[in-house]
């Protein structure tokens, strides 16, 4: 799940409160939807007088000019609505594209800069749906629900006034359906809140079912769980719609009671009003305008009742589009980083353990060694023995739980990290390549290399034959995550797509894990020569040993633990050594 800040407490539209003052960034944009409401609202308040005008001047004393000129002023009335309703759509629309834009960058942005522990807990999903729907709420609450409510509460005081002022008593009684109608709505929002975030969890949930099987569609159909996964996602599915639907019965428990107050009221205007008529004290003209007033009157409360589920799911979706972009960065620089700028070759581990956040034990425990220059480091062990944690550590992807890490003596924490990181060069354990050409994918880290480089790291990493074979060679289209292409031929990519990058260390996390023992031999050759002439250190995470043995030292770890360090044949004697030997040995002959 996705990490929460301490935000449980805070007011369920204290993040809408955030979202509205975005909007300063658009404020003459704003400013303009403002004034087509506020000019819309002026335009129907004119109009119920029109034909009180119109009853009382024209057709009650029998003058047909006075209706004629009252219908011409209603024709331009409406003409007037239609330009500021449209004014006022159109300039809400404007900034709230613009705040979501602002919004979308914001938050790419940081899930960008976000540490790898943050990813590690996280899921994808849950981020994509705060990315798309949720940013999508906001979009719809600051265009239309927004607005509705700022017109509504205009509507609300400015006909409240016409009305005192037409008949204060009967005002009066019209009124008090506000004050009932504001309670329903400000109790719905305060009681549903939670429910329309569960709605947004959820479509997140079944957001994770869906990517897993877009990804994982070849191990579907490989183990013919098509009809499990369906059933799985049919499950989330119903939740889904049963929790919809409490927020169904959530607003029919409401609404109900605010169109009977609506209709209670209409009940006592004709009746009070038409017995004023009755009696002389109103005429017809009025009691037709005072109940086109109250239409007016009761459309806003209807609109604000229609507007506070979307406002209580905007709240929902803000809550949660903000708790990524108030996520700590726990890999950050620390005040007073140096850039990273040279490299003499001595790397050192004193006394390092790490634990990644969560874990109740140490992943790497008291790992000590020190390079040379211009040395190849292998680092060799079983499954899960903390090669790749150990490794991470060097590029700051984490940051030690005790020790530290040292670059020609200074802690790696002491430079700043986009230094730090661009004089590293990775080859990770899991290959990622992105859409684009096969050319794009290689100089992915130095985008204005020229063919001639990106061909001679490409031929480095023995994949230039076959790219050139393409009928498009390296422009050739790479297909969604390296669909069409082998696994080691994507790691191939992978491997002339670091080596292109200006780095000082280079680590090659078992990069040749899915090529043909041939062409990994090939490739460790090139890359042996190329690492001790470029980089000033070089490590090669490996499990095959064929690979390592003509590094120039081999670090043995075993649990965490760095058990023991020299070369191929000083190491020949380890029992644990001579144990991954033998197996692969005996795996090879099985072959």
């Amino acid at each position: 799940m996705v990490q929460q800040p301490d935000l449980q407490n805070t007011s369920s539209l204290q993040p809408l409160q955030r979202v509205l003052s975005s909007l300063s960034a658009y404020r003459w944009v704003s400013l303009g939807a403002l004034a087509s409401s506020l000019l819309l609202t002026a335009a129907s308040a004119v109009t119920p007088q029109l034909f009180r005008w119109a009853i009382d001047q024209g057709i009650s004393q029998q003058n047909l000019q006075n209706v004629l000129y009252s219908a011409g002023w209603m024709v331009v009335a409406a003409i007037v609505r239609g330009l500021f309703n449209f004014g006022q759509s159109f300039w809400a629309e404007t900034a709230s594209q613009g705040v979501v834009y602002d919004l979308r960058n914001k938050i790419f942005s940081k899930i960008q800069n976000l540490s790898f522990s943050y990813h590690d807990q996280s899921q994808t999903s849950q981020l994509l749906t705060r990315v798309t729907s949720d940013i999508e709420q906001i979009r719809t609450f600051l265009s239309t629900s927004l607005m509705q409510v700022i017109s509504a509460v205009v509507t609300l005081v400015s006909i409240a006034v016409i009305l005192l002022v037409m008949n204060w008593q009967l005002a009066l009684i019209t009124l008090t359906v506000v004050p009932m109608a504001g309670w329903l709505m400000v109790k719905f929002i305060s009681q549903n809140s939670q429910l329309f975030r569960q709605v947004q969890e959820q479509l997140s949930d079944l957001n994770t079912v869906l990517q897993e099987n877009l990804l994982g569609v070849r191990v579907v159909k490989a183990f013919v769980r098509e009809s499990a996964e369906t059933r799985r996602y049919t499950k989330l599915n119903d939740t889904l719609v049963r929790v919809n639907m409490k927020t169904i019965h959530a607003i029919r428990n409401t609404f109900p009671f605010i169109f009977l107050l609506s209709n209670l009221v209409t009940v006592v205007v004709v009746g009070y009003g038409g017995a004023a008529v009755i009696g002389g004290r109103f005429s017809i003209g009025e009691l037709v305008a005072f109940n086109s007033y109250l239409l007016l009157l009761l459309q806003p409360i209807l609109l604000i009742g229609f507007a506070a589920p979307a406002v209580a799911q905007a709240a929902a979706s803000a809550e949660r589009v903000y708790e990524v972009v108030d996520a700590r960065i726990e890999i950050r620089d620390y005040p007073g980083a140096v850039p990273f700028n040279t490299c003499r070759g001595r790397v050192t581990f004193e006394n390092v353990s790490f634990r990644y956040p969560g874990a109740t034990t140490e992943a790497v425990k008291g790992i000590s060694f020190e390079t040379n220059p211009n040395e190849l480091i292998a680092v060799l062990g079983m499954t899960g023995s903390g090669k790749s944690t150990i490794m991470n550590l060097i590029p700051r992807f984490y940051d030690v739980t005790s020790g530290a890490v040292r670059i020609d003596g200074r802690d790696v924490r002491d430079f700043t990290l986009a230094s730090l990181r661009s004089h590293i060069g990775i080859v990770f354990q899991e290959t990622t390549l992105f859409s684009g050409t096969l050319r794009e994918n290689i100089a992915y880290a130095k985008p204005d290399a020229s063919l001639e480089q990106v061909i001679e790291v490409a031929q480095t990493a023995q994949i230039h034959d076959f790219i050139a074979s393409l009928p498009h060679g390296y422009d050739t289209i790479v297909g969604e995550r390296g669909v069409g292409l082998s696994g080691g031929q994507k790691q191939r990519i992978a491997i002339a797509r670091t080596l292109l990058a200006d780095y000082s260390i280079l680590i090659l996390d078992d990069s040749t894990s899915a090529v043909d023992a041939k062409t990994a031999a090939q490739i460790q050759a090139e890359l042996d020569d190329l690492m001790r002439q470029k980089t000033c250190n070089a490590f090669v995470i490996a499990q095959r040993i064929s690979t390592v043995k003509n590094a120039d030292r081999i670090l043995l770890i075993d649990q965490g633990r760095l058990v023991a360090q020299g070369t191929h044949e000083a190491l020949m004697q380890h029992p644990l050594y001579e144990a991954i030997l033998e197996s692969q040995v005996r795996q090879k002959e099985t072959a």
